[in-house]
């Protein structure tokens, strides 16, 4: 047996499905879950969370209790953090074999934060599909129909 086929058989279910739709469709990452599976998972202890969002983000709308933060950018202009695939290493037990879901905002910048880890050679990493936040309404409102606090899951606020 390969270690990647070893790999994939230790993986939670959930993300061997995940990691199966991800490469039908060719995505440049393990896969994407729903906020209540990477809960579940979180909770379960089987997975790392880490909040990809700015440092402004995390303290003022609130994080994911048991999270790591490993900003993607910083700052109000989202300046691209380049130090990014060194401090997620350094913070997650396993480093580079960890398994590891994503987080941002809306599921965005996390799926560019998994594809950068991916091909830095992290082998499991999954993006959380609609983010802390979710996807912006008609009206310019996030949260009114998806995401992780939608969803009424784990979180506080500094």
């Amino acid at each position: 047996m390969s270690s990647a086929t070893a790999d994939v058989i230790s993986l939670p279910p959930e993300l061997v499905s995940a990691q199966a739709l991800a490469r039908a469709a060719g995505l440049p990452y393990a896969g994407g879950v729903s906020p209540q599976v990477a809960w579940h998972l979180l909770a379960g202890e089987q997975v790392q969370l880490v909040d990809v969002r700015t440092f402004e983000e995390r303290k003022f709308v609130g994080h994911v209790p048991g999270s790591v933060h490993v900003p993607w950018a910083t700052g109000t202009s989202l300046t691209r953090n380049p130090r990014f695939v060194r401090e997620l290493e350094a913070k997650l037990a396993g480093g580079k074999e960890a398994v590891v879901l994503l987080l941002c905002r809306s599921g965005k910048r996390s799926a560019l934060a998994a594809e950068a880890a991916t091909k830095a050679g992290f082998t499991s990493v999954f993006n959380v599909l609609e983010g802390f936040e979710g996807e912006i309404d008609a009206q310019q409102h996030r949260g009114g129909s998806d995401g992780w606090r939608f969803h009424q899951l784990p979180w506080v606020q500094d």
